[in-house]
């Protein structure tokens, strides 16, 4: 079964311009055209643009996915090449989800802090805190007004 364009961009939540400008790029050597002359993708066209997604939702650049295609499309001979660039990548996806993690634990911080049933006075001493730290460091404090 073939499938066009548009259903290929509905079923992958992309727009037409955005399979448009893959095929630029280079990525979609592999999407052959009928004979209208429009793209027409194939069960195993659909396993390359999942692909292609995935690489792109974890921030591979399009000139390394376009790198990894080709070595897709230059065959088996290819296998080491494939695995380096992945593996590179997967290096930066896994250093990208402890940055989250770490950045989710913070968010989890403040929300614990304004669910306390005194957040209010937890918010008070840490302004107090602050102005205080500021004053003993000849530094204007940041939650009064300036008049100028």
């Amino acid at each position: 079964m073939g499938y066009s364009i548009k259903e290929v961009a509905e079923k992958f939540g992309l727009s037409i311009y955005t399979i448009r400008y893959y095929d630029k790029q280079g990525l979609l050597p592999f999407v052959g055209r009928n004979a209208s002359g429009y793209r027409e993708f194939t069960e195993s066209d659909l396993r390359f643009v999942h692909t292609i997604c995935c690489l792109k939702d974890t921030g591979m650049k399009i000139s390394d996915i376009k790198q990894y295609i080709d070595y897709c499309m230059a065959g088996p001979a290819t296998i080491a090449d494939r695995k380096r660039l992945l593996t590179a990548h997967r290096q930066q996806v896994v250093a990208q989800q402890k940055k989250l993690r770490e950045n989710l634990q913070e968010i989890d911080y403040k929300l614990d802090v304004y669910n306390q049933p005194n957040a209010s006075d937890i918010i008070t001493q840490q302004r107090q805190y602050v102005s205080q730290e500021k004053q003993a460091n000849h530094l204007p404090n940041p939650f009064q007004k300036s008049n100028s």
